[in-house]
């Protein structure tokens, strides 16, 4: 039995207040077959540690106006991942390293994704284990150092 209407609703919800705090690859994933602890898992990352805190906080803010809280909440207290359990919705916010160690997107490669909404960041993930993650410039191509700043001994 595929995910529910309200799982799919949440995680879209939980996707926009991500995407609102720039979090990068957001992506769902209808776990419904596989667990029996949850409909869906939400995946996203941010590059900084207070980036991963203010999309948790993003997130349990407008699930709050929904009128839902998480069961339990862990990984607070570094702010490297931070997991919020919904019931029928796990959201798993992570910093980009802790992403591409854990790659859970290869746990759930199997199960269906979840469309999102247009306007949320959705990206493959680092998907591909061997290389960069998406967006990242590798610093030994020409330009990769960006342009250097005007008016300054730098």
């Amino acid at each position: 039995m595929p995910a529910t209407t309200e799982a799919v609703e949440l995680a879209q919800l939980a996707a926009r207040a991500a995407s609102d705090k720039l979090a990068r690859d957001v992506v769902a994933f209808d776990v419904s077959e596989r667990l029996a602890i949850a409909d869906a898992f939400l995946l996203c990352s941010a590059t900084n540690d207070r980036q991963v805190g203010a999309i948790v906080r993003e997130i349990q803010d407008r699930l709050a106006a929904a009128g839902f809280k998480p069961s339990r909440r862990e990984g607070d207290r570094e702010n490297r991942w931070v997991l919020m359990d919904y019931g029928d919705l796990v959201v798993h916010v992570q910093h980009v390293e802790e992403r591409a160690f854990y790659a859970l997107e290869r746990l759930w490669r199997d199960c269906p994704e979840i469309k999102l909404p247009e306007a949320v960041t959705v990206g493959a993930g680092p998907r591909d284990l061997a290389g960069d993650m998406p967006g990242d410039m590798p610093d030994d191509l020409p330009g990769a150092e960006g342009p250097r700043p005007t008016g300054t001994d730098a």
